[in-house]
């Protein structure tokens, strides 16, 4: 029998840790709902791997944080001691999760208490994804993943001799929901660092951040914000409630804002002057980059805010070329930063999996996501989706 897909609890995406100290402090009675979601179709039916996925759901559940796990939490100045504390007593619920199938489709639903079922989206992800690459030819596949990634490495060394720009060029992994498998992103991640750690600045995988001695990168995720939907806000106040509360967990900490909860026009007529000079930067994830991007710098430029001062993250289906041409285009006005996910650590001449596990209720009521590319919105009830975006004048999709 193969070893457990989860190989530690460490090993999720930083911001999941972060989000979870911040509604902990903040809303730790919340109940939410999430749903498991494939955007496109798979080469065969995911409902084959309900057993699998369910076994591996009990692995997880009988894990717990190992000392040395909790000592390198610690050591992160933004992770408070108490948060840690919740975490050497934590064990995910099997009660809170269901897997189950609807003909083809295979559906998973976290169910209960947000602070014990936020945690479970990307090892649910991770899970499904590993389970169903092994079922291609491992061989063939490592293959053309190594050709691809030297093929990177050699493209990142021939562009430093381009000529100096002002800010530098940062990459980092943003792939652990969608890799291929944990011994691949293993290689990829340390391959990276090894041959152009000029470049390569961290990982948004704890797990690996840890072990490899390297940076852990992240900040909030949709979830985060979605949740201030249902906190008891004025729901028009839902985006600056959020900030607000991220402002006084972290204390000028993790300031890298997500803008597409209700879409990049309505999130910069809630990032006033005040929020503008807290927050470090804003991180892009739906829509165009490059009109996100311009709409940033005029709205740092309307603020007399100098955008030298300030960084763009972006994080929406990057590969190594896109992410150079943004850089190209936006260098000499403002830092940027690279976060490729799919394109590093999957990329192995196999069709990925569009696969999402999303927040799509908290406390008895329906949130959702209005983003910038209709694909990706995300919402059960059109009548709160309609609602929505009445309140925040978000157009509907075409």
């Amino acid at each position: 029998m193969k070893q457990p897909i989860v190989r530690s609890l460490l090993e999720t995406d930083l911001y999941k840790f972060t989000m979870w100290q911040a509604l902990l402090h903040g809303h730790p009675n919340s109940h939410t709902e999430y749903e498991f979601v494939c955007r496109n179709t798979p080469q065969f039916p995911l409902a084959d791997l309900r057993e699998e996925v369910e076994r591996e759901l009990d692995h997880l559940c009988s894990m717990s944080f190992r000392d040395d796990e909790l000592s390198y939490l610690r050591s992160l100045r933004y992770m408070k001691s108490d948060f840690v504390d919740f975490l050497t007593v934590f064990r995910f619920q099997r009660k809170f999760i269901d897997v189950a199938t609807d003909g083809d489709t295979l559906t998973i639903r976290a169910a209960g208490p947000q602070v014990h079922v936020m945690g479970f989206e990307i090892y649910v992800l991770y899970i499904v994804n590993e389970l169903y690459f092994r079922r291609f030819d491992a061989e063939a596949a490592l293959t053309e993943g190594r050709a691809r990634l030297s093929a990177k490495i050699a493209a990142l060394k021939a562009f430093s001799a381009e000529a100096p720009r002002r800010f530098p060029f940062e990459l980092s992994d943003f792939g652990t929901r969608r890799r291929y498998s944990a011994a691949w992103h293993d290689e990829v991640v340390q391959r990276l660092a090894r041959e152009v750690p000029e470049y390569f600045k961290g990982t948004s995988n704890v797990y690996q951040a840890m072990q490899f001695g390297l940076i852990p990168i992240g900040t909030m995720a949709h979830e985060y914000m979605q949740s201030f939907q249902a906190f008891g806000v004025r729901l028009r106040d839902f985006q600056k409630a959020s900030l607000e509360a991220w402002v006084q967990e972290y204390r000028g900490d993790l300031g890298v804002a997500l803008t597409d909860v209700v879409g990049m026009d309505a999130f910069l007529d809630d990032f006033d002057l005040y929020f503008a000079k807290l927050f470090d930067g804003l991180r892009h994830d739906s829509g165009d980059p490059v009109v996100w991007g311009e709409k940033a710098l005029a709205h740092y430029a309307a603020l007399r805010i100098d955008p030298k001062t300030k960084r763009l993250v972006f994080s929406d289906g990057l590969n190594l070329d896109s992410a150079i041409a943004l850089y190209r285009h936006f260098n000499d006005r403002i830092m940027t930063g690279f976060g490729i996910g799919t394109h590093l650590t999957n990329d192995v001449g196999l069709a990925p999996l569009n696969i999402v596990m999303k927040l799509v209720c908290c406390n008895g009521q329906s949130v959702a996501k209005l983003s910038d590319a209709p694909g990706k919105t995300v919402c059960k009830d059109e009548t709160f989706l309609a609602y929505l975006r009445q309140v925040f004048n978000h157009p509907a999709a075409a």
